[in-house]
């Protein structure tokens, strides 16, 4: 249990860590090195449209984060205590987090990145903040790969050339011929790759399981649910307004439905 409260410490300062590290790198390195081209119009400057474009991503991410960690699932306060009082919560979806210390309804799983679990209140804002994320990640290593082609002189065009990239770096950083900076940045390219590569499918994995109108929780313990319209199971999760929501980091009290659903 240590280790649980340690990690549920430690994985979102990690992921502060990473997201303050890709602003300076898109900052101070990226938007620089973008020259602008003096037939196309101010207006719409690479720099510009890059510069916009990670914002948009980057607020749209740490704005859901925000809210995910804000708006907690519902707490079962009369079933917290003894085990003889949790065993009273009638509903199957109900699980007691021994990480959070309570029990929440419409639970999916605890995100230590988060420090939160995951339940009908926040899961919506929990998605799009792994959508965007994923889709922050990858434009940054699109981007750094851009950079480091335009430093090192480095083509892309062979499909094996990214994979190769790492152990062709780190000798050439040894020899001297790869400088630190440059270094740090392909060593960035490939933790945007794998972590915009998980949040990707774990995003994926949740909406399959909304359409099917289920919990993760509820899989594991292996509880079945009423089969109901695909379209009603993502309205109860994202709402009416779901297009406002995959552009601005807002909050979704979900649909009274979900919660009669586990009374």
């Amino acid at each position: 249990m240590l280790a649980l409260r340690l990690l549920n410490v430690v994985a979102p300062a990690y992921f502060l860590c990473i997201s303050l590290v890709t602003f300076v790198l898109q900052l101070f390195l990226f938007l620089p090195s973008m020259r602008e081209d003096p037939s196309a119009a101010r207006l719409f400057s690479p720099a510009l449209l890059h510069g916009a474009f990670f914002l948009f991503l980057s607020t749209n991410a740490l704005g859901n984060y925000v809210l995910v960690i804000q708006n907690s699932p519902d707490d079962l306060d009369a079933c917290q205590g003894t085990a003889a009082r949790r065993a009273l919560c009638p509903p199957p979806s109900a699980h007691f987090c021994r990480v959070c210390a309570r029990v929440t309804l419409r639970h999916d799983h605890h995100c230590f990145f988060t420090g939160n679990c995951i339940g009908s209140r926040n899961m919506r804002n929990f998605i799009l903040f792994c959508l965007y994320t994923s889709l922050a990640c990858l434009y940054s290593m699109v981007a750094g790969v851009a950079y480091i082609s335009a430093v090192l002189s480095i083509s892309f065009a062979h499909p094996l050339a990214f994979l190769t990239l790492l152990p062709t770096s780190i000798s050439q950083f040894f020899s001297g011929a790869v400088l630190g900076p440059e270094m740090f940045v392909i060593l960035m390219l490939y933790l945007w790759f794998a972590v915009g590569l998980a949040c990707a499918g774990f995003c994926c994995h949740q909406l399959l399981l909304i359409l099917r109108g289920q919990t993760r929780h509820q899989v594991r313990k292996g509880v079945a649910v009423r089969a109901r319209p695909w379209r009603k199971n993502l309205q109860e999760v994202f709402g009416k307004r779901w297009l406002l929501g995959l552009l601005v980091p807002m909050f979704n009290v979900g649909s009274e439905s979900s919660k009669q659903r586990d009374k």
